[in-house]
């Protein structure tokens, strides 16, 4: 299953060359690394007990295991479970399309200043530049076109990870030094769960960006999430199949951290409900797939669940496919962003995809709305351009309904906010944050030179809701 994970590619001017499509698939999970960043102002150890997360939410997660990625995904943060502007430390523009309410007409308070810590650069920039184009233009959206919200004026600064958690951890511990109370990002799950505990330690707001990772649910009260996380890749996986009782489930996948967490979210969603879930585990170096594809075959499996990270993906689809895999048995992965859509190769309409996001799937004004933007600038949404479109509304929210940026005012504006963005229905789970979203089951079909997503089905937001995190 070719789970996106964080963030794939390296081009954040999409679309990607096939040249930058093949760097997408090569990490696994990010080293969780908290470096110290001399001379900031952010405290690095906990508030005593009185400063705690308000009541109702979740305490830190611990041992949850790392973002399922969509089969043929790279890192761990952002891809589909079994498989990211301006420079650093500028200011984003407020809004990225024409105004719809003259800003002059709009009495401004006061400055609220948002921190962004995301990739604009490393491996994860493709996926960066989706979320920060989503962000502004969810921005607009929000605040109609002034960049202003209850008379205050929204304004984004930007900084880059680079994709290093502790280069994003100096990013973070900047902007809460200079007293904001707001940050947002990453596409990298390695950085948003190394952020979340300053977060907390410092009693900002953070809402988190496309990084999947499940420990991010939960990990705090002051932390939020503007994208799906891992369960709910694997939760939509689990929608192909009508009945689960007696059905066995065979995880396809390389034998390293990325296919072993696969193997574990498919046991934690598909064997309370009656299945068998079995694995096999190709090793990294295996350059010639045939032996194991007659494995697959042999399993007799209902639903094969792939999940793949690397540039040998085309090679071992291709073996499943002349192995008879690909007819003989339901093959579901997840599809990445567009960029990644050639590496299936003839097997493409094979194969059943489930997926975060395609932007021919939702109808909806949210959706359109986005749609229109990109097309100004002769693009077409991707895979996370509704995370930071989301996390737009969501800052928006929490402005408002806090009148200012009171941490806590805030975190209780967003706890049980539903409203309707991108992908369509979504809901902040009160009691662990987790944000409840529709997904998408999907298609690839041949067009020209090259293949084009169609949606088949959309999966409602409470099919896919992640367990409650206690």
């Amino acid at each position: 299953m070719h789970l996106f994970d964080d963030a794939r590619g390296e081009n954040g001017g999409r679309p990607l060359r096939r040249r930058e499509m093949l760097k997408l698939s090569a990490a696994a999970s990010v080293a969780a690394v908290l470096a110290a960043c001399g001379g900031s102002k952010a405290t690095d150890t906990p508030k005593p007990a009185a400063t705690t997360a308000p009541s109702g939410t979740a305490a830190p997660a611990t041992a949850s295991p790392p973002a399922v990625l969509a089969a043929g995904s790279a890192a761990a943060a952002t891809r589909p479970a079994g498989s990211v502007a301006a420079p650093s430390g500028t200011t984003a523009p407020a809004a990225t399309t024409a105004a719809v309410t003259s800003p002059a007409a709009v009495t401004i308070k006061d400055t609220i200043k948002v921190g962004i810590v995301t990739s604009k650069s490393g491996p994860l920039a493709s996926y960066g530049a989706q979320y920060l184009d989503g962000l502004q233009i969810g921005l607009d959206f929000a605040t109609k076109g002034t960049g202003v919200i209850a008379g205050h004026k929204v304004q984004l600064d930007i900084k880059d990870d680079a994709g290093d958690p502790a280069t994003g951890v100096a990013a973070a511990k900047d902007f809460i030094g200079q007293g904001y109370k707001i940050i947002g990002g990453s596409v990298v799950s390695g950085v948003a769960l190394q952020v979340a505990p300053l977060a907390e330690q410092n009693q900002v707001l953070f809402i988190s960006g496309p990084a999947a990772a499940d420990a991010i649910t939960g990990i705090n009260g002051y932390t939020f999430r503007s994208g799906r996380q891992s369960l709910q890749d694997v939760q939509t996986a689990k929608s192909f199949l009508t009945d689960l009782k007696g059905k066995n489930v065979l995880v396809f996948a390389q034998d390293s951290a990325f296919g072993q967490s696969n193997v574990a979210a498919v046991k934690q969603i598909f064997g309370p409900d009656g299945a068998t879930v079995d694995q096999l585990l190709v090793p990294q170096d295996a350059k010639d797939f045939a032996p194991f594809a007659q494995q697959v075959v042999g399993k007799k499996a209902d639903l094969v669940f792939v999940a793949w990270a690397g540039t040998t993906a085309t090679a071992m689809y291709g073996a499943l496919d002349s192995q008879g895999v690909l007819t003989s048995n339901k093959v579901v992965t997840g599809l990445d962003q567009r960029s990644t859509y050639p590496i299936f190769g003839p097997a493409a309409d094979k194969i059943a995809f489930l997926s975060h996001y395609i932007y021919q799937a939702p109808q909806n004004e949210a959706n359109q709305y986005l749609v229109n933007a990109l097309k100004k600038k002769n693009q077409l949404p991707d895979l996370f351009d509704p995370d930071g479109f989301a996390g737009a509304q969501m800052i928006v929210h929490a402005i408002e309904g806090a009148d200012g940026n009171d941490v806590k005012k805030m975190i209780a504006a967003l706890e049980g906010y539903s409203f309707k963005g991108v992908k369509g229905d979504y809901t902040i789970r009160k009691e662990d944050h987790a944000l409840v979203q529709p997904m998408f089951q999907v298609k690839l079909v041949k067009q020209g030179d090259g293949y084009e997503s169609q949606p088949v089905a959309t999966v409602a937001a409470d099919k896919v809701a992640p367990p409650v995190k206690k």
